[in-house]
């Protein structure tokens, strides 16, 4: 599976963004879709992941009621739906796929590549 990040860009505290994460190969060996963030000189951090199996999502606690993760019926895209931005949510955010949600890199096998996306005024 292969896979590309984007929707990332420069925008003011307190407005949306919307990531879009596209799935070519073999789409249906995905069952679980995340969205991990690394800021510079920081180690990369789990965002939310969308656990196909049976449709829950997960969230990191300072993204919980302002990010909103979801995909299409087909798997070849998922979006990250990011609210009322902060400037601490400035960051390289990738998406990556595993066999199921977790919160360490290292369950996921396959990655985009990134896209930046700046909270600042």
């Amino acid at each position: 599976v292969q896979l590309h990040a984007s929707g990332g860009g420069l925008v003011q505290p307190g407005a949306s963004l919307s990531l879009s994460c596209a799935a070519s190969g073999n789409v249906l060996d995905l069952e679980a879709i995340a969205w991990f963030r690394q800021a510079p000189g920081k180690e990369r951090e789990f965002v939310s992941c969308l656990s196909d199996s049976d449709g829950r999502s997960f969230y990191e606690d300072s993204v919980k009621g302002r990010f909103s993760i979801s995909r299409n019926n087909a798997k070849t895209t998922t979006w990250l739906q990011m609210n009322s931005l902060k400037p601490e949510d400035t960051a390289v955010y990738f998406c990556a796929a595993a066999h199921y949600c977790s919160n360490f890199t290292q369950s996921y096998r396959s990655w985009g590549q990134g896209t930046q996306v700046t909270v600042s005024s």
